[in-house]
């Protein structure tokens, strides 16, 4: 096991770092202002940091409003997958969100990333629906999943 990946919440200091990671990452990156937003003025917003080594490696990022969590977005760069740290990150989420008394995640993913979604159905979510023609880059369908869970487990990342 990697015990030099850590965790913690992001902040505006590392912004061009989160814009490297999405423009490496996604076809329809999110730009300065989203991140600015999300990190200093959306209350709902929790962004976590995946550091190897102290080198920023991936990110992801949720909404918590009340009982319901939504994800955003999840990110390892490229050179760095492969070595768990995803599902390692996605469990760090899920710990924020129970200690939050979140009872439920929901997420959509692209429906031709069958690696994404083998790793969110290895956490235990699952398939719901299809949103049909979600991504505007090329109109591809994204599959809804989501995860419920008891908040008197706990798990470490």
């Amino acid at each position: 096991m990697d015990n030099q990946l850590t965790f913690r919440y992001a902040t505006i200091a590392d912004i061009d770092q989160l814009l490297f990671i999405e423009k490496t990452c996604f076809a329809t990156p999110w730009d300065r202002a989203s991140f600015e937003h999300e990190i200093t003025i959306n209350k709902h917003g929790h962004y976590l940091i995946a550091e190897y080594n102290n080198e920023v490696v991936g990110y992801a990022g949720a909404w918590f409003i009340y009982d319901e969590g939504h994800i955003t977005n999840v990110a390892i760069l490229p050179t760095f997958r492969g070595r768990k740290f995803g599902k390692r990150l996605m469990k760090a989420l899920l710990i924020l969100a129970k200690q939050n008394e979140v009872s439920y995640l929901t997420l959509e993913v692209r429906a031709s990333n069958l690696v994404a979604q083998n790793l969110y159905q290895s956490l235990e979510f699952q398939a719901l629906a299809i949103r049909k023609r979600y991504y505007t880059d090329n109109q591809e369908d994204a599959v809804i999943m989501r995860v419920d869970f008891d908040n008197n487990q706990t798990e470490e990342a």
